[in-house]
């Protein structure tokens, strides 16, 4: 599950009206036929929609049974983005069984009577016993009753699933070359998504007609454990609690408010699988649903196939939604979350739905607000240090919508002083302190920002999902860019002074423990038999259908990169854009944090400095009236500076940008606030789990308690710095070696004219220091690293070190991973999830190193509730120590890296990183060639060969971040010297 905010971009070009087309024949006719011949049968002509001056020229059928469908075409690479999107989500569920749509998204995913069944005829009586049973069981309250029944539904589940084949739809999708196999349910919708090769259209369509058809509800307790565990997840995390204590406030009759899209533990632990199949009935019919596709394709082919495929379906009458009517606000709701994270604020206020005209009012001011850049909050809060971190976003839906506006206390600060600082910027809105150029400049850098965005198949169908969602037609959908940028100041001003007042919700996220934390409890479950040999008739019937072969296509760094030397000797590596108007320009440094620890506060030192001509906030206004963006971002061992945005304004642009570069303004105070927010951020930081384990952790282990992690200043240096301390590491940085990397529109000559008199270097370049890598330490034993965090699940790691980096074992890795831990349908996942429902997140692979000289890691992960950790972890080790042997999911894993690399295509400036992350390991080509021809003579001997030499037996670190209260320390000691590390440890700090 997630949840998805709808973006808007700026206005277009007049649109015409929409107009209704009709679509050619696949074939076009040549002289008639004899008057004696048969006349053939003339391919369907399909009648479609088109709005003049769209920019994704898409084209929009309605099927006979009222499927919808989304098309256009973008040949970006042999590929295509689709999105199945059905308009029903959390709102709709019952209020008898809140998540039902969420759980329904799991189960669509478990086949058909043809899908994912060896034997449906001895399944089906199996699985309506099971059904049966679940009503009879969430009937019940009596603990020694319910445990009886549940024993009788995890006895029958496992006869059930000896007729099973778990995973198979996510094994068809892995066969087919399919990519980012998922889906998300939200308050108004459930999509499923997939990316598949442009040469299996026709498999995908046979296979999502078919699961669209049909729900089988089969491995249905293993599934809803894995639920259970998305659950426990969202109860440890304090950003969605706080948002759901939000939308209580906020919507307190209408289901937005009074459910969430999870489901309450109480309905999660008493399902109904015959409510789930009532619902799949109500809202699964094709006149329900849009297909929404974006890629390499062809409109007349397309249309064709999804009609053969899906215009079988039945149209069916859908339940009408009537939405609650909420009370107004007429004051402050004010609500507490505790957690363990850092404190902070949320403050929303309710507004009418998507397709009003406030809707829309709401996102202007939103931008008004934040926009990265020049917005009130980024200018006099973030800019201003004078709160932590400031934001807010609108989160638009179709019935009701809210403006939420969020910040983080400074050390010291109270947190009603942040919220009336929040408030005091939508103060400044209804007075129209906000200069006159600002609206513009929004809808200006929203084109931008949607032109950039287009040239990504997923932000293309995203958008037909949006406009699906909303029961908007396309016409309606675009012509709210044009509404958008006609929005003047004055009718924001006074929208905002109508609109926010004390009619807000209000929440306090204060540190602490919280009382009664409730937690799904672990049911006793019998592991159920995978069949990872065996497969359904409808699985080898849709493999088999042959498809038009595609040719992989490598870059060849010397023809697609063209490097051309600056009249100071600095290298200038370009790929042009052809596209569009946009540009990316970098400089590139081999240096970084390691040889410095101050260049990194440098780099953020350097967004709160003006020059001689600008303050720091006039700057930001200055580069966002050119629709122009800059950051300079530093690692360990590399230093990025940036710079990005229109073409049309690159030199205005790139000569403010080095002004700053060579002369920015020290600032004491600002100095002084930078470091007071450092401190405080650090001492969040020792809240956030999630750096605890994959930052803290992961480095601590890797390198012991002096690692790129702990390399940063001391309080007491910071307190010490001095402005010019960091402002002379930035005029610095172009005195390097360096490299400059373009990617955009204006040609090599063109670029070099602008960039000769206004990229500034001295006439002698500085070499870059040696690198200073901290050493790996080795592994030599087994260890257990636990910290202790208040929490409802538990998160492990085995870390094990590999051999260095070496470009020839990148094959055979590559297969392990696919194989082993990289899928829905891998080895670990089918285990631990499928068959144990010991996790919902879980994972393992074989970390290939990004740099020469440099360790492989093997990282293996599971996220599981407390009291499963024994389990997990024995299930863990067990995979790791023996490989299960699949010849059936190894042709898979051969067939998909196959495809995947098949239909990949490297473009526009990842053209230059792919360059760069070639050097870095002592490559000078595309290293996927290797893995694209290897591949297919790969055997499973080399396989477990590999697994058993590299992987198994091997000494392990297990870094363990879970509560004191729930662990079992007995069962983590069998795998090693046991420690708990306090967070001075970690942080060094």
């Amino acid at each position: 599950m997630k949840k998805s905010f709808l973006l808007l971009f700026p206005a277009l070009a007049v649109l015409s009206l929409t107009q209704c087309q009709t679509s050619k024949p696949a074939v076009s006719t040549t002289t008639a036929p004899p008057a004696t011949a048969a006349v053939p049968a003339q391919p369907r002509a399909y009648t479609y929609e088109t709005v003049a001056g769209d920019p994704l020229k898409a084209r929009i059928y309605t099927l006979d049974n009222g499927l919808t469908v989304y098309l256009s075409d973008y040949k970006d690479a042999p590929r295509i983005q689709t999105y199945l999107a059905v308009r029903a989500g959390s709102k709709n569920d019952p209020s008898t069984a809140t998540g039902l749509a969420h759980y329904l998204e799991h189960i669509v995913f478990k086949g058909t009577s043809r899908l994912g069944t060896q034997n449906w005829a001895a399944e089906k009586p199996e699985l309506d016993k099971i059904e049966a049973l679940y009503e009879v069981y969430r009937t019940k309250t009596d603990p020694a009753e319910r445990k009886r029944l549940y024993h009788q539904i995890d006895s029958i589940s496992g006869v059930a699933a000896r007729y099973a084949v778990a995973n198979e739809y996510d094994k068809l999708m892995g066969a087919i070359g399919g990519k980012g196999s998922n889906a998300y349910t939200s308050v108004e919708q459930t999509v499923y998504q997939e990316d598949i090769p442009a040469n299996q259209l026709e498999k995908w369509a046979a296979v999502q007609s078919e699961r669209l058809g049909e729900l089988v509800p089969r491995l249905f307790h293993t599934e809803l454990e894995a639920v259970y565990e998305e659950k426990n997840r969202g109860l440890d995390n304090d950003f969605s609690k706080e948002y759901e204590a939000l939308n209580r406030s906020l919507y307190p009759t209408h289901p937005y408010g009074t459910q969430t899209t999870i489901g309450t533990i109480e309905h999660l632990q008493n399902p109904s699988i015959t409510e789930i199949k009532k619902y799949f009935q109500q809202y699964y019919g094709p006149n329900n649903v849009a297909l929404c596709l974006s890629g390499d394709l062809d409109y007349d082919q397309t249309i064709r196939v999804i009609d053969q495929y899906f215009g079988k379906l039945k149209s069916q009458p859908v339940p009408a939604f009537t939405p609650a009517r909420e009370a107004p606000i007429t004051a402050p709701i004010v609500q507490e979350v505790l957690g363990p994270d850092a404190e902070n604020v949320m403050l929303g206020f309710r507004f009418p739905g998507t397709t009003t005209h406030e809707a829309l009012l709401v996102r202007m001011t939103d931008k008004i607000l934040t926009n990265g850049q020049a917005g009130l909050i980024d200018l006099n809060l973030n800019q201003q240090q004078k709160v932590l971190q400031a934001t807010s976003f609108a989160d638009i839906n179709n019935d009701y919508s809210a403006h939420v506006l969020y910040g983080t206390a400074r050390q010291g600060q109270s947190l009603p002083q942040v919220r009336d600082l929040l408030l005091a910027q939508l103060g400044e809105i209804k007075k129209g302190n906000f200069p006159d150029w600002l609206i513009p400049a929004i809808i200006n850098n929203e084109q931008l920002q949607r032109t950039k965005s287009y040239e990504s198949n997923e932000a293309r169908a995203g958008a037909f999902v949006a406009a699906f969602v909303a029961r908007e037609n396309w016409q309606d959908f675009l012509a709210q860019y044009d509404e958008f940028g006609k929005i003047t100041k004055a009718e924001v001003v006074a929208f905002a002074q109508k609109s926010y007042g004390q009619n807000y919700a209000l929440i306090y996220k204060r540190t602490g423990k919280q009382l009664n934390a409730a937690k799904v409890v672990k049911p006793a479950i019998t592991p159920v038999p995978v069949n990872r040999e065996v497969s359904s008739a409808f699985y080898q019937e849709v493999t088999a259908q042959k498809a038009p072969e595609l040719q992989p296509v490598f870059v060849d760094y010397k023809q697609d990169i063209q490097e051309v030397k600056l009249a100071s000797g600095v290298p200038v590596y370009y790929t042009r854009n052809t596209e569009n108007g946009l540009f990316n320009l970098y400089y590139v440094l081999d240096l970084g944090t390691n040889n410095d620890p101050r260049l990194g506060l440098a780099a953020d030192y350097l967004q709160y400095l003006g020059t001689d001509k600008y303050t720091a906030a006039q700057l930001q206004q200055e580069f966002y009236k050119l629709g122009c963006s800059f950051g300079v971002s530093s690692g360990p061992d590399r230093v990025f500076v940036s710079l990005s945005g229109l073409d049309q304004n690159f030199e205005p642009a790139l000569q403010l940008f080095e002004s700053l570069l060579a002369n920015p303004k020290p600032d004491a105070a600002a100095l002084k606030n930078m470091v007071a927010g450092t401190l405080k951020a650090r001492k969040d930081a020792k809240l956030n789990k999630q750096v605890i384990l994959s930052q803290g952790l992961v480095n601590y282990a890797k390198y012991g308690p002096k690692n790129p992690f702990t390399s940063q200043l001391s309080e007491k240096q910071l307190l010490a710095l001095k402005p010019t301390d960091l402002t002379a590491l930035t005029k610095k940085l172009t005195s390097y070696q360096h490299r400059v990397l373009y990617y955009g529109p204006r040609p090599a000559d063109g670029l070099a004219t602008v960039l000769n008199p206004n990229h500034r270097v001295p006439a002698k370049l500085t070499p870059v220091p040696a690198d200073k890598d901290f050493v790996e330490q080795p592994i030599n034993s087994r260890k257990v690293y636990w910290v202790d965090y208040n929490m409802v699940q538990a998160e492990i790691l085995f870390l094990t070190k590999g051999d260095l980096y070496d470009k020839n074992l990148v094959p055979t890795t590559s297969l392990y991973n696919e194989y082993f831990g990289g899928s829905m349908g891998s080895i670990v996942f089918q285990e631990l999830r499928e068959s144990k429902a010991l996790a919902y997140a879980v994972s393992s692979s074989y970390a290939n190193a990004g740099k020469l000289g440099r360790s492989n890691y093997i990282l293996s992960y599971i996220g599981a509730q407390s009291d499963k950790v024994p389990e997990a972890m024995a299930g863990m080790t067990a995979l790791l120590t023996n490989m299960p042997v699949a010849e059936a999911n190894l042709q898979i894993a051969k067939d998909a890296i196959r495809n995947s690399i098949a239909t990949e295509r490297i473009t526009k400036s990842d053209i230059l990183f792919s360059y760069e992350r070639a050097k870095r390991l002592g490559l000078d080509y595309d290293l996927r060639r290797d893995v694209y021809e290897q591949t297919p003579n790969l055997t499973f001997a080399q396989l477990s060969q590999f697994q058993q030499a590299k992987i198994k037996g091997q000494n392990q670190t297990i870094l363990v971040i879970g509560s004191k209260d729930r662990l079992n320390f007995k069962e983590l000691a069998k795998y090693g010297q046991l420690r708990q590390l306090t967070l001075k440890e970690i942080f060094g700090y």
